[in-house]
């Protein structure tokens, strides 16, 4: 059962070595495609295909607008030869338990699931302190909370990329979102991945504003701390070049002063109901 993973970022200078280290073991291949990135992403990029140039397809495609991202999805899956698609965000870091896991579910009950659908835990402030889990509005068959779909069977009929970035998916051939397809053919695991999408991800807010949509996604939130014996991914842990920046960077006086100020509005806001929809 081969599993390619696919990687697409622009100005993921913070994650991208964690996220990509914590997969490429335990896959056959992985495609990392750049769409753009100054602020020395493309740099780390190299250094991991560096150390493993049978693994890595790296590829400078350039800037895409949000209406063009699917586009890039799409010529990838053109590009990939495999039973199982991993989807591998720059801002997503796998615990090597968790990908364990996936890689023996896929090879040993692939043939009957078209889709794996996995939780995850999203920091805020910093990887210290992270966002209840009751709070999560990704919604799949009725369940809510924060998880995605992160591993594709490939012969899923007519599967497909469309949508603009942020609330991008995968259809099958009727054009209808994969996720919606029968129950049983689906798994959900209870395990997965931290998703660095609400911390700083590139070096300055200006490098963050050259990213389609990513404004929308930093959050200022006190969150809930996390115990100090957590057992963070093992990537975080692993020797790195000089030039990748650190994880345990604590969140600023500055940033807790702003949460507090703007947690009262936030409070009357999830009491009037007024949530943004799922996608950004």
């Amino acid at each position: 059962m081969k599993i390619v993973a696919h990687t697409v970022f622009k100005n993921e200078v913070n994650w991208l070595w964690y996220s990509v280290t914590s997969v490429i073991e335990h896959v056959d291949k992985l495609l990392l495609w750049d769409t753009g990135s100054t602020d020395g992403s493309w740099e780390i990029a190299k250094k991991i295909r560096k150390l493993y140039p049978e693994r890595i397809e790296l590829k400078q495609y350039g800037s895409v607008t949000p209406g063009e991202f699917p586009v890039v999805r799409q010529k990838m899956l053109d590009a990939t030869s495999a039973d199982w698609l991993l989807v591998v965000d720059g801002d997503e870091v796998w615990w090597e338990d968790s990908i364990v896991k996936l890689v023996k579910t896929i090879r040993e009950r692939g043939n009957g699931l078209e889709m794996i659908v996995n939780t995850n835990i999203n920091p805020v402030g910093d990887i210290f302190h992270i966002i209840p889990s009751q709070k999560g509005r990704y919604n799949i068959d009725g369940r809510s909370g924060f998880f995605n779909i992160r591993a594709i069977n490939l012969k899923v009929e007519g599967l497909h990329a469309k949508g603009d970035h942020g609330v991008q998916g995968y259809y099958d051939g009727e054009n209808k979102l994969i996720q919606d397809g029968k129950k049983n053919r689906k798994l959900y695991c209870d395990y997965g991945y931290m998703h660095m999408t609400n911390l700083k991800r590139s070096k300055s807010p200006q490098m963050e504003r050259k990213v389609p949509k990513r404004a929308k996604k930093f959050k200022y939130e006190l969150g809930s701390p996390l115990p100090l014996d957590f057992y963070y991914p093992e990537s975080f842990f692993k020797p790195k070049p000089r030039l990748v920046p650190t994880p345990w960077n604590t969140r600023s006086n500055k940033y807790i002063s702003i949460a507090l100020l703007q947690k009262p509005l936030k409070f009357l806001k999830n009491k009037l109901g007024l949530h943004k929809k799922y996608g950004y």
